[in-house]
């Protein structure tokens, strides 16, 4: 896994989350998206408390706000189908604004816009503090499958060779007089995908012959062991033990 590989989410910075071992990192993150999925949707403020522990961490990161917003747009599509559940889910209503709405359709959407927003706010921090390649790191550090973690390096490394393969057959459609107009165009379309296949699949077995080659059997070297400190456990473990105390309280009380 060669250096670079950044990605648009990423934002270089100088802080205490960026310093931390991805590790470390993704493993606060799971955790803490367990305790939120945990805690009890009646619970209003826990999830005010939650939302003040992300903001505080995304400070911590040096992340602006608007940053932030603007990645979290990417859960648009589940804000439509929260929308739509005080209208589609069965049981007592109240009305609101003169709109009957189900009242277990309103917990539901709460449940979902809430749990949602802060999964997706703690992963686009991760996201925004830690490069493809540390991540890559970080899961191989936790014991993944290593067969998964080099899916995701190929993934990573032969993306963009794929999608540039792609844009070169796009320019030779259009320099060939091709329009992507009408039933007709879809022929065309289809046989680009399958040639895009062929010549991908063509190029993954030379890869695995150069690699076999060069001594690969079926595990890739470790260049950089990434390590963590006891400091640096404790300082990741802030963020899921507190949202544990919030989610503990939020059953209790």
């Amino acid at each position: 896994m060669g250096a670079g590989h950044t990605h648009k989410l990423y934002r270089q910075a100088v802080s205490p989350v960026h310093d931390l071992p991805p590790h470390c990192k993704l493993a606060a993150v799971f955790l803490f998206v367990i305790v939120v999925v945990s805690t009890p949707r009646e619970a209003v403020w826990a999830f005010g408390l939650y939302a003040v522990l992300i903001g505080t961490v995304a400070g911590a990161a040096r992340i602006p706000a608007g940053f932030l917003l603007k990645r979290l747009l990417i859960e648009v599509p589940f804000v439509a189908f929260a929308v739509l559940m005080p209208f589609v889910v069965p049981g007592d209503q109240v009305h609101v604004l003169g709109l009957a709405l189900s009242k277990n359709g309103l917990w539901g959407a709460w449940n979902v816009l809430a749990k949602g927003t802060l999964g997706v706010a703690a992963s686009v921090i991760l996201a925004s503090t830690t490069d493809l390649r540390a991540l890559l790191l970080g899961l191989q550090r936790l014991k993944l499958p290593s067969l998964l973690v080099q899916i995701a390096s190929f993934m990573i490394r032969y993306g963009d060779v794929i999608t540039d393969e792609m844009r070169r057959m796009s320019i030779a459609r259009r320099s060939r007089g091709f329009e992507a107009k009408g039933l007709k165009a879809w022929s065309v379309l289809a046989k680009s995908a399958g040639a895009l296949f062929i010549r991908s699949y063509e190029r993954g077995e030379r890869v695995h012959l150069a690699m076999v080659s060069r001594g690969y059997a079926g595990s890739m070297p470790v260049i950089d062991d990434v390590t963590a400190t006891g400091a640096q456990w404790r300082y990741a473990a802030v963020l899921p033990a507190s949202a544990l105390v919030i989610c503990l309280l939020g059953w209790t009380l």
